[in-house]
């Protein structure tokens, strides 16, 4: 079985074949099934509901995620999945005395379930998918399967520098990530290996070329330009320059065994959408190492997984 990040099984046929009529549910108990659901309340006592085509469905709040009941992951791991989709297993089926059934779920026992057939197998330099749930000015929240969670610090997010993980990210959004330790289950993760080494990103530009980019940092010598997630380049000051604005840049040189790019901002394009679509540049499912300095060049950044 794959296991998903909350929200790709929903709209599959077996999914709804199984949550839409009670002899479903009971077929998905019967072989451990884990199926998916929108929450649609949190009560006070903070269990979940959760909309079922055939039955009324609970998760319990010590049900609701690993780590509740002992109060290593706090209530707002539940509290915010309303309005979401969420993972579980069919723990128990109940009908009162007009016939309508209660279906007792479990997201809880579908994590444990990930954690040990897939989360545990994991190691550095694995690549994986994940779903980005949420930001934070040091990093992005990510979802590695059945909604358990993990973070991508912001320096780990891409080369060319952001203020906040917004810049190159959006809630909601499907990525690849690259696991750096898996500590009991505890998985730190990474991206910028992903998106190339400098001399595949310089590849796509050529001197003598004007081309867009967004400013990532005003400094007393120069205004740092991003051509790409895991390129940048220095331009000469100009003002009314800003961190985040987009600008047009002539690239006047390009220098590999410095590393440098230097520009020349054309205009500023104030009004212009910042792009948050970007392309991998390797397509394995495990890295053992990333270099991404040139051979040529006096500095020597990578990664060793």
């Amino acid at each position: 079985m794959n296991y998903n990040p909350e929200g790709c099984l929903f709209r599959t046929a077996e999914n709804q074949k199984y949550i839409s009529s009670p002899e479903g549910l009971a077929e998905a108990m019967e072989k451990g099934i884990i199926l998916e659901a929108r929450a649609s309340v949190c009560t006070g006592e903070h269990d979940l509901i959760i909309d079922l085509p055939c039955a009324k469905g609970i998760i319990k709040r010590e049900e609701g995620a690993v780590g509740i009941a002992e109060g290593k992951t706090r209530d707002i791991a539940i509290i915010s999945r309303v309005n979401k989709i969420v993972c579980f297993k069919v723990m128990k089926l109940s009908s009162d005395s007009n016939g309508k059934l209660t279906a007792y779920l479990s997201r809880k026992s579908a994590q444990e379930e990930c954690i040990s057939e897939y989360i545990n197998s994991l190691s550095s330099g694995d690549i994986i998918d994940a779903k980005v749930t949420h930001l934070e000015q040091f990093g992005a929240f990510v979802d590695i399967g059945c909604g358990l969670p993990s973070l991508i610090p912001i320096d780990a997010i891409s080369v060319s520098r952001i203020s906040h993980p917004s810049d190159r990210f959006t809630a909601g959004q499907f990525i690849k990530a690259i696991v750096t330790s898996n500590d009991n289950a505890r998985i730190c993760l990474t991206h910028k290996e992903l998106l190339g080494n400098w001399e595949e990103n310089v590849s796509l530009f050529r001197a003598g070329e004007t081309v867009a980019g967004i400013v990532r940092s005003v400094e007393d010598y120069g205004i740092f330009v991003e051509l790409a997630p895991n390129l940048a380049g220095l331009a000469e000051l100009r003002d009314g320059v800003y961190a985040g604005l987009g600008v047009s840049v002539y690239i006047k040189a390009i220098i590999p065994e410095k590393m440098k790019i230097k520009l020349i901002i054309v205009d500023t394009c104030p009004d212009s959408e910042p792009n948050k679509d970007f392309e991998y540049c390797f397509s394995g499912e495990h890295m053992d190492k990333w270099v991404y300095t040139p051979e040529n060049s006096d500095k020597l950044i990578q990664t060793v997984f």
